[in-house]
């Protein structure tokens, strides 16, 4: 299936998405991710593969240096099939603290290499950190009640965004988390701090979901992604079942 993007919003790309390299619960490499991200109608996608603080593929014993290179692993897996199939593939990480989760966008892995004090960063303290490296940070489903997360606990002072729309609670072919009622109140939430916003899919194979966020323009690099989103720029999102503008307000339905 392929989806259907809207004339004047393009280029879509995958915002939330796990390899099996790096993620304990993924399903597929990086290369077999962008590979269904591509035959899908992605432009392209960052991998946000779950770090030492969630559901990692990766030994938490490993030196710091070490455990950054076999994390990165399902990224550059995945980048190298899109620098050879005209794919945007950037870099990403989804951190974890007791189960409230968070994506990390615009840094390097060499950037995480350099910076080991990140390991050790509170939430209060990642914001901070990732700023310094020209990153942003986006709190993840921040509704999402399943038994990894043993409660809701939402800290929208300390991320630049809010992910509003994660087509794992409203597509219809998602096999897990199927509330979109957690959108509902994550759309609130970022109205009412006044928050930015962002959208994936949490997509965990290759069976895509179609959420992401869809642009008049291709992007250029993750810093330009990230500027994008803090300067509140012109895109659309869609969690699955349909195209919404930023505020939720549905535009249409994608099938």
């Amino acid at each position: 299936m392929k989806i259907r993007l809207l004339p004047e919003y393009p280029y879509l790309y995958e915002a939330h998405l796990h390899t099996n390299t790096g993620s304990a619960c993924g399903n597929n490499t990086g290369a077999e991710m962008m590979k269904a991200c591509k035959e899908y109608g992605y432009t392209g996608a960052f991998v946000t593969d779950h770090n030492w603080g969630g559901n990692t593929a990766i030994d938490r014993s490993l030196p710091w240096e070490e455990w950054m290179r076999r994390y990165a692993e399902g990224y550059y897996d995945a980048k190298r099939f899109g620098d050879e199939n005209n794919m945007d593939v950037f870099f990403g990480m989804e951190t974890g603290f007791k189960g409230t989760e968070f994506l990390i966008y615009g840094l390097t892995p060499e950037w995480f290499v350099a910076h080991p004090e990140f390991k050790t960063a509170t939430i209060e303290q990642q914001l901070e950190i990732v700023h310094s490296g020209g990153g942003i940070v986006s709190q993840a489903h921040p509704y999402r009640v399943e038994d990894y997360i043993p409660e809701v606990r939402l800290f929208p002072e300390y991320a630049d965004a809010i992910e509003t729309a994660n087509a794992t609670h409203s597509s219809v072919y998602s096999k897990a988390h199927n509330d979109p009622s957690w959108d509902d109140l994550a759309r609130e939430l970022a109205a009412k701090y006044d928050k930015r916003v962002t959208a994936g899919s949490d997509v965990h194979s290759v069976n895509m979901l179609g959420g992401g966020m869809a642009f008049r323009h291709r992007l250029a690099s993750a810093a330009e992604f990230c500027a994008a989103v803090l300067n509140d720029e012109d895109y659309i999102l869609s969690d699955g079942r349909y195209w919404r503008k930023k505020s939720g307000e549905i535009i249409e339905e994608i099938y």
